[in-house]
């Protein structure tokens, strides 16, 4: 059985996060799971290279073909079936504070994270979800943020590395 893992988080993530999203990359590729992220910088290309480095597999979702590099076909995958984008325009939507505002690049980058958290049919969830992202309340700020609340609607475990407590269980985690 394949299992997904969804490894993503903010632009500004710090270097020293970085460096450890992409030793839990390596972690888990190491052990067959399967990165699922957005071709974004920081968070997204740290888990990326360390999926890299490991020789594991990777569901990079883009936006948009050509986005930060990723072509789709060549090193990522881009959804186009009108009906599963619709859906998941949808279900992005319904977990925004201001779906309404946002430009179409911005929703396009709302839409692929759905992606990131249930794959490109949006039938299979990944089992966590890890980032990096500040901290808001019971939930986070930024971009990642429609990804883990979809998260939390599939109640898929979400692990935020802005937590020291959460932090310090994956420095753990790589170090065993």
């Amino acid at each position: 059985m394949v299992r997904y893992y969804t490894g993503i988080g903010s632009r500004n993530t710090p270097r020293a996060i970085c460096m450890l999203m992409s030793a839990i990359a390596k972690k888990y590729a190491n052990t067959g799971w399967v990165l699922r992220s957005g071709g974004a910088e920081g968070a997204d290309t740290a888990f990326e290279n360390g999926a890299v480095i490991a020789h594991g597999k990777q569901e990079i979702y883009i936006p948009w073909d050509g986005f930060n590099q990723h072509y789709h076909g060549r090193t990522s995958l881009l959804v186009t079936d009108k009906l599963i984008l619709e859906s998941a325009s949808k279900l992005a939507s319904e977990v925004h504070p201001a779906w309404d505002r946002c430009s179409a690049a911005a929703k396009k980058l709302h839409i692929r994270n759905t992606f990131q958290v249930l794959g490109g049919d949006l039938e299979v969830p990944s089992s966590l979800l890890i980032c990096w992202a500040p901290i808001q309340g019971d939930s986070i700020k930024g971009g990642t943020r429609t990804a883990w609340e979809i998260a939390k609607l599939y109640d898929i475990p979400r692990f935020n590395l802005a937590d020291p407590g959460t932090e310090q269980k994956f420095r753990s985690f790589v170090a065993q």
